[in-house]
């Protein structure tokens, strides 16, 4: 269940509870009179499933109310009620699976903004994965990927390209672009840093390295893993079941490639540059495809579920 605190002005009380009315999954609706003072109105709040959520969001956003009062959602962790239950019912789909585009898009924006905390944390992911690469350590390779942030632009990315929503996008491409550009130019100059005290060699680079050669030898699994990674990426962001930390492992199809890229243009291997550089590209569009693919099929499926719902209760209301 999600917790809705509203704040209403007191002529748009009337549409804002007829709202509420109209969707099913909406209960434990309590109206505070003139208890909010900036905005001044009315307090109202409810619970409702989340399987309802963005038919409500839709809805009350139809009222004006997000303009002239506020709208405040909150998960809800435990519920004891028979209402609450019965609401759920009623309620179509499942709140697991259900998309609420209203989440989804506030918890992009916030993750897919240019800011001097999210160059710093993919400049340092990048400096861990190119020591992971360096001395050929899986270890190290996986403590960057718990560190990169560049999940979340890709996400915005997917998230308004399917919306249509010109800015959002570019802001997503400005994060992705300006922070693998600062991140891999940093790194050129950590490498050159640790070669010249002694703490990278030439030889390790050249050296065999199983563990992290995958990392400039791109091929077709490499597109099909970060395809899945994209997959399981975006249901992280979508779905109430799964973690948001899944979304940060990711990181793995992306930031060692960045980095041995960037070790590579330091040291003047130009093989292993393009070849790390082919495979930033190649997990970098598999994920965001998958992305995409993952949210049109959400949004049709659920749809779906919407229309059949409310084919079931249209005679009930009529009779």
């Amino acid at each position: 269940m999600l917790h809705l605190r509203l704040i209403v002005p007191v002529d748009l009380r009337d549409a804002v509870l007829n709202c509420l009315d109209d969707c099913v999954g909406v209960t434990h609706v309590v109206v505070l009179p003139d208890a909010a003072v900036r905005p001044a109105g009315d307090v109202v709040l409810c619970d409702v499933a989340r399987e309802s959520a963005d038919e409500v969001l839709v809805g009350l956003r139809g009222t004006g109310l997000p303009e002239r009062g506020a709208i405040d959602v909150q998960e809800i962790g435990l519920t004891l009620s028979a209402a609450a239950d019965e609401a759920e019912r009623l309620a179509p789909g499942e709140g697991a699976d259900a998309l609420v585009w209203e989440a989804v898009s506030e918890i992009t924006h916030e993750e897919s903004t240019l800011t001097g905390v999210y160059l710093a944390f993919l400049a340092v992911a990048t400096m861990l994965a190119a020591c992971g690469a360096v001395l050929d350590s899986a270890i190290l390779v996986v403590g960057a990927m718990a560190v990169g942030p560049e999940f979340g632009p890709l996400a915005g990315l997917c998230v308004a390209l399917v919306q249509r929503r010109a800015r959002p996008a570019l802001r997503s491409l400005n994060a992705l672009v300006t922070g693998f550009a600062v991140a891999m130019a940093s790194t050129v100059l950590f490498t050159l840093v640790m070669d010249g005290l002694g703490l990278f060699t030439r030889e390790e680079f050249d050296a065999a390295r199983p563990n992290t050669s995958f990392i400039w030898q791109p091929d077709a699994t490499s597109f099909v893993v970060a395809f899945l990674a994209g997959i399981a990426g975006l249901l992280s962001l979508t779905s109430a079941k799964a973690g948001m930390m899944v979304g940060v492992a990711i990181s793995v199809t992306t930031v060692p490639a960045a980095a041995n890229a960037a070790v590579a243009l330091g040291y003047g291997d130009f093989r292993q540059f393009w070849g790390s550089s082919l495979q930033l590209l190649l997990n970098l569009a598999g994920i965001v495809l998958a992305g995409l693919l993952t949210l049109v099929v959400q949004h049709e499926a659920w749809e779906r579920i919407r229309r059949r719902a409310r084919r079931v209760r249209r005679p009930r209301s009529a009779g």
